[in-house]
């Protein structure tokens, strides 16, 4: 007894000395440069127990003896070794190249990179933080070969231009379908980039195959934050900036505008005007922008979650306009058993926006071009009629812009968004998993307008106007998925199959009412008329899919997958709604074979190749195959219609042949690696081919109806890719360089009903369209006259008579420029030493033409507006060589021509970054892990030779059919903005 007691006083010794918390103690350096790495993670594993490594990477901290350590480092191989109290321990981590281990987000799954058989880019996320976006779509712009990123103007809040391998489509949708931790959408304005853990693009049909009937313009795949296991982490990011227009067009003072006038003869000017105002100073103001962002986070073995807030607010160069956002996040997930795991992710964003009229003249209340058009000799105000903005031009038809601003100074746009998802995830066997999820997007959308009735012209003639639009959106997702995994030796499975059901129902109300005594109350109760043209209406749509993926590896030397999915659509033609979509990829590793051994520096080659077909059906009616009526009231008051019913009329003409737009795509690509994954190589080319083409036709005058949805014609888009990734200097000073490259040509193949569209009228005076679709050209063609510069004789400009016939006619008409760019290019570098680091971001196009239609309102000469000063070299006498025509009261000089047409390549800095993170010292003691400033200028500059505000434009956004206008669009804008980063 006395031993058997002595043994367990032992044994409880024993356990007590280990169970009592010693000091640990030591240091974490590179193992290629034995330099110290500060902000390392050592804890105790499977505990919150630990710390990060100072500036000169020594660390401290008490724990029990012979813990096991767990020592991570981002972009190191992490290490676990048993604690050693007895000294100070020296811990060597080595550099984790081996970047082929990476986990890639696909279709309803993931994959290790090394093992991807598609065309699938991945866009760092690693840097976010230090840039200081407003909308995550701008995280992508010239980061992903392959995928053109614009912003077609510079509103506050303005939505960016995605495009994967060109525009796939003409009258649906060419927006890349988001898929936000599982749920579709069509766009992420609502998303705070601060929330994003990774994103990947999938690019060609092998691997977007598998969304089917969305996923012709490709798919972006966005995981957001999630928890992580260790100590409990606050971060804390904010940035405030400043923002002015990075170029300035002049225009002319009071004499200049008098001399034109002279030659003009439209206006007679008195004698003794002088400038009064500058326009420009008072429509632009100095902007700011500001972003806060909090989030907490933390995990275990059991559970982990990410709650974070934000707010955004953006107010515009143009003094009217700005953009505001809150957003708010909260991800969960919990291991509940060990065969059942629980996931939701639930996100609320209120955001808002208010802008300024643009492409429109001067005259209809165009903001940017009255600044350049109205005559400096006038005042804001009308001195004969307080509270009237002064319009007094001597018979010039001119709105200046402080009262353009006003028309719309009170409207606003407000988005309410909830996106929310609930998951369930059983495991059956290790092998056998069954996901189910629902996921809920909706969205309330309210715009209000207010005219006042007493400052503005036009608000005095409506007696003023308000308008009130409401609507709510609900689309909801039921996916269950059902994933079976299993190796055999060198052969391993992967085996998925699935169903998804998406329903869709929308409602909206639009009221407007004039007639208002004042401005005093802004609301539709204040305004004593009615429209005839309120109501309300109604929508809803769905679709159902079956899908499945059979994916076969073989020692991660010979790799297969194949895709199917099914969608049936209830937008198509009951008998044509459903749509087959298939997807085929394969790769070859050639390093793992016996006859690379010996090549030792290459550490991975891979050939691939991929064939698949996508669907499009976005962007059409609810109701496209069907019969549609257009609605018109009467009026009941007039005699004889008290009991009047509406009249009906046919707005449409029923397709009872309607389906799929479909698009074929093969894809041929290589990976490359070399030297310890010191030199990554990526690329692809791709034919894409587009057939049954969704287009709104117009009919002739002799129709009942306009237009008819149909299958109408086809398209292709081809192109090559690259991408390359090195890391220049790997020690105490680090440089890594990424540079991608990309090509696309497109091409309208055929038309069915109709050959030849026009689209784009650009000025008022001419009422000229300037861009033709037709087959064997690419989309957006600008059409027009060939100008052959200015007659030295006459001065007006001569137009080259392509038919011969001895006049300039229509028929001399022809395509005068593209708008495509030859190649897209992004260029980053990032540059680090010790805590200092330099991030610069180059994007550019080359190729491209802009029609700058802005410069038939500032340089046509042809009324009584205002001109810029390029007018100033215009001819005046017989014999001058210029290529500025004279000022006549004509629009002879103001035809669609050559003359409009502008070289729209560019090289922009579009971002360049400073950072410093702090580390030791009293940030150790208040628990700061890291601090880290940063000051960014944002468009820098840009080397172009197009004269507009910005190459980075057009007019109607994200159109296919018409791209790359300028007409008085919201200029582009130069930032320089002030950050910092805080963990703890």
């Amino acid at each position: 007894m006395r031993n058997l007691l002595t043994f367990v006083l032992l044994w409880c010794t024993i356990l007590s000395a280990y169970a009592q918390d010693v000091q640990i103690k030591g240091v974490v350096i590179s193992g290629e440069d034995n330099l110290p790495l500060p902000g390392v993670n050592v804890v105790v594993k499977g505990t919150t127990i630990g710390t990060t490594t100072d500036f000169d990477g020594q660390f401290s901290f008490a724990a029990p003896a012979k813990s096991l350590l767990v020592v991570s480092y981002i972009g190191y191989k992490p290490q676990e070794l048993v604690a050693d109290a007895t000294k100070s321990m020296r811990i060597v981590l080595r550099e984790d190249s081996e970047v082929l281990e990476e986990v890639v987000v696909v279709g309803y799954g993931t994959v290790k990179r090394k093992d991807v058989t598609t065309s699938v880019a991945t866009v760092s996320t690693e840097d976010l933080d230090q840039r200081p976006l407003i909308s995550a779509a701008s995280a992508i712009q010239g980061k992903a070969a392959g995928v053109n990123v614009i912003q077609p103007n510079g509103e506050p809040g303005a939505g960016m231009v995605v495009r994967v391998r060109g525009n796939s489509s003409i009258n649906a949708s060419n927006d890349p379908l988001y898929v936000v931790d599982g749920v579709p959408m069509s766009e992420i304005n609502f998303l705070s980039p601060n929330d994003i853990e990774s994103m990947q693009i999938l690019k060609d049909a092998s691997s977007a195959a598998i969304y089917g009937s969305r996923a012709s313009n490709g798919v972006v795949l966005i995981t957001t934050k999630a928890g992580a296991r260790g100590d409990a982490k606050i971060a804390f990011t904010a940035h405030v900036g400043i923002t002015d227009v990075a170029k300035r067009v002049e225009s002319l003072n009071v004499a200049q505008y008098a001399d034109l006038m002279k030659e003009i003869g439209r206006v007679n000017l008195p004698s003794g005007l002088t400038d009064q105002t500058n326009w420009f100073d008072e429509t632009y103001r100095t902007g700011v922008t500001q972003n806060y962002q909090l989030s907490f986070s933390n995990g275990n073995d059991k559970m982990r979650y990410y709650v974070s807030g934000g707010y955004t607010k953006e107010d515009g160069v143009i003094k009217v306009a700005f953009y505001e956002r809150y957003n708010m996040r909260a991800n969960l997930e919990n291991q509940i058993r060990p065969w059942l795991k629980f996931n939701t992710n639930v996100a609320y964003s209120d955001y808002s926006s208010n802008g300024i009229v643009s492409g429109q003249g001067s005259n209809r209340a165009g903001v940017v071009l009255s600044v350049i058009n109205t005559p400096t000799y006038a005042t804001i105000w009308d001195a004969q009629n307080p509270g009237q903005y002064n319009n007094n031009f001597y018979g010039a038809n001119i709105t200046h812009p402080v009262e353009n601003m006003s028309r719309t100074a009170d409207n606003q746009t407000n988005n309410n968004r909830l996106i929310g998802s609930v998951s369930g995830e059983i495991t059956f066997l290790p092998e056998l998993k069954l996901k189910s999820t629902t996921s809920i997007d909706r969205v309330y959308f309210h715009k209000t307008s207010f005219l006042d009735p007493k400052k503005t012209e036009y608000g005095r003639s409506q007696y003023g106007n308000a308008t009130d639009d409401r609507s709510l959106s609900t689309v909801m997702v039921f996916d269950n998925i059902l994933t079976y995994d299993k190796a055999f030796g060198k052969h391993s499975f992967n085996v998925m199959a699935g169903t998804s059901g998406t329903t869709s129902k929308w409602s909206e109300s639009y009221q407007t009412v004039s007639h208002f005594m004042n401005s005093e109350i802004k609301t539709l109760n204040a305004g004593n008329k009615v429209s005839q043209g309120n109501g309300t209406r109604a929508a809803d749509w769905s679709i159902m899919s079956y899908l499945g993926r059979v994916a076969y590896n073989y020692d991660s030397k010979y790799l297969f997958t194949a895709n199917f999915r099914s969608d049936g659509s209830s937008k198509l033609s009951p008998a044509k709604r459903w749509g087959y979509f298939p997807s085929f990829s394969a790769a070859w590793r050639i390093s793992s074979e016996e006859f690379m051994k010996n090549i030792t520096w290459i550490d991975d080659l891979k050939l691939r190749g991929g064939w698949g077909q996508t669907g499009n059906q976005s962007g059409i009616s609810d109701y496209a195959y069907l019969q549609r009526y257009n609605i018109t009231r009467q009026n009941w008051w007039e005699t004889g219609k008290e009991n009047a019913m509406v009249i009906l009329s046919p707005a449409n003409m029923k397709n009872k042949d309607l389906t799929w737009e479909t698009t074929t795509q093969t894809n041929i690509g290589v990976d490359l690696s070399i030297f310890n994954s010191r030199l990554v190589f990526n690329a692809d080319a791709y034919y894409k081919y587009t057939t049954d083409l969704l287009m709104d036709v117009p009919l002739p005058s002799t129709s009942d109806v306009g237009s008819i949805t149909r299958n109408e014609g086809e398209m292709v888009n081809k192109g090559i890719e690259f991408a390359v990734s090195s890391k220049n200097f790997v020690k105490a000073f680090k440089w890594d360089t990424d540079f991608n490259i990309s090509l696309n040509r497109n091409e309208v193949k055929k038309f069915t009903l109709q050959n030849v569209y026009y689209y784009a009228q650009t000025s008022e005076a001419t009422s000229e369209n300037v861009v033709r679709m037709t087959p064997g050209q690419p989309l957006g063609m600008f059409w027009g006259y060939i100008s052959d510069g200015v007659d030295p004789e006459t001065g007006d400009l001569m137009y080259r008579d392509l038919d011969g016939n001895g006049k300039i006619t229509s028929s001399d008409k022809t395509y005068i420029g593209n708008p495509n760019p030859d190649f897209t290019f992004g260029l980053t570098n990032n540059l680090s030493y010790k805590g200092f680091n330099l991030n610069i971001f180059f994007q550019g196009a080359v190729g491209n033409d802009i029609y700058n239609a802005s410069r038939m309102e500032t340089e046509g000469m042809y009324d009584a507006k205002n001109q810029s000063t390029e007018v100033l070299n215009r001819w005046r006498i017989p014999g001058q060589i210029t290529d500025m025509p004279r000022a006549v009261a004509t629009t002879d000089n103001l035809k669609a021509s050559t003359r409009f047409i502008e070289d729209g390549s560019f090289v922009r800095l579009k971002t360049v970054t400073l950072s410093y993170n702090f580390a030791g010292g009293l940030l150790k003691k208040w628990g700061v892990s890291r601090l880290q400033p940063y000051v960014t200028a944002q468009n820098l500059f840009t080397i172009t030779g197009y004269s507009g505000f910005d190459p980075e434009v057009n007019q109607w956004g994200g159109s296919a059919t018409v791209q790359g206008i300028d007409w008085g669009t919201y200029p582009q804008v130069r930032s320089y903005v002030f950050g910092v980063n805080v963990e703890f």
